[in-house]
């Protein structure tokens, strides 16, 4: 019989990366279709055709849905009932990501940000990116997989606010920060936006949103309120799919929050490409891995 050991989680790494590439999630495909449907620009609804076809493409033959294989990120949650040495975990879920590079073959992104020097693995100092959280109760390590491309990536953006500057400035801050990215994050994506915190954590809280399934809502009305009127400004702006132009110029927006120090408050948005790619795994004691999204 099958059980847990580090191999596992490794080889399951491996998968997730694979699968993040080529496997588009169903909350995303909805949401592409819909937004085609919404789509009222002739060049917006040609777009549209080419991203569902381009979909289409990658599902028949078993490819990558786009070329920018990203860097890899990790978000681990472990079980309190699923006791593991998060040191080994970490060093198998580096070798996991190294190995889909290598064994797939794809693309490694992974590169000295001196030198610029890339090994072709995906990996090196810092890399992968792992994210890391304990669930009471459960019983199982959950690892959801995010690919993130350059393009998107490249058009985050964090601001220290302080209170005083109010509401109407950080909502403005994530409009601007849309407006002023363009084409470049392959739109029409989810936008990620955190909220509170510290500089660094506020980041990473938004790199979190783009993670959820999308269209999903804050669990505080206050906050599900305001993804709803980001939502609807930004598909106001006229960007459209890929940024040449349509009513549709994202597919969702994603708050996540934190408390923060009575003297600030941080914002950043994290902006995710139109694939959303992302994969999730499920490693059980007795050796199971439940795959999906």
């Amino acid at each position: 019989m099958p059980q847990f050991s580090y191999k596992l989680v490794e080889d399951t790494a491996k998968e997730l990366y694979i699968r993040a590439l080529k496997i588009l999630p169903p909350d995303v495909r909805e949401a592409l279709k819909k937004a085609y449907e919404r789509e009222s620009s002739p060049t917006g609804r040609e777009i549209f055709k080419t991203i569902l076809r381009n979909v289409e493409v990658a599902d028949q033959q078993n490819v990558l849905i786009c070329q920018d294989t990203g860097l890899p990120i990790y978000l681990a949650k472990i079980g309190s009932k699923f006791p593991v040495d998060g040191a080994r975990v970490a060093v198998a879920l580096k070798e996991g990501a190294k190995r889909a590079t290598l064994e797939h073959p794809f693309r490694g992104s992974s590169t000295h940000p001196v030198t610029r020097v890339n090994p072709q693995t995906s990996v090196g100092e810092g890399l992968p990116i792992i994210y890391w959280d304990f669930v009471p109760e459960n019983d199982f390590l959950d690892i959801l997989m995010i690919p993130k491309g350059s393009g998107s990536e490249n058009m985050s953006a964090m601001k220290m606010f302080i209170p005083a500057d109010g509401v109407a400035a950080l909502k403005k801050f994530v409009i601007d920060t849309v407006l002023q990215s363009g084409s470049n994050p392959c739109p029409p994506g989810v936008i990620g936006v955190g909220i509170g915190g510290t500089a660094d954590l506020v980041s990473k809280l938004a790199k979190e949103a783009i993670a959820r399934p999308v269209g999903s809502p804050n669990h505080d009305p206050l906050f599900a309120r305001m993804e709803d009127e980001l939502y609807e400004a930004i598909n106001s702006l006229g960007l459209g799919p890929m940024g040449l132009g349509g009513s549709v110029s994202t597919l969702a927006v994603h708050i996540e929050w934190a408390y923060t120090h009575i003297t600030q408050n941080p914002v950043a948005v994290n902006t995710q490409c139109w694939p959303a790619r992302r994969a999730r795994a499920k490693i059980f004691p007795d050796g199971r891995v439940e795959y999906g999204f």
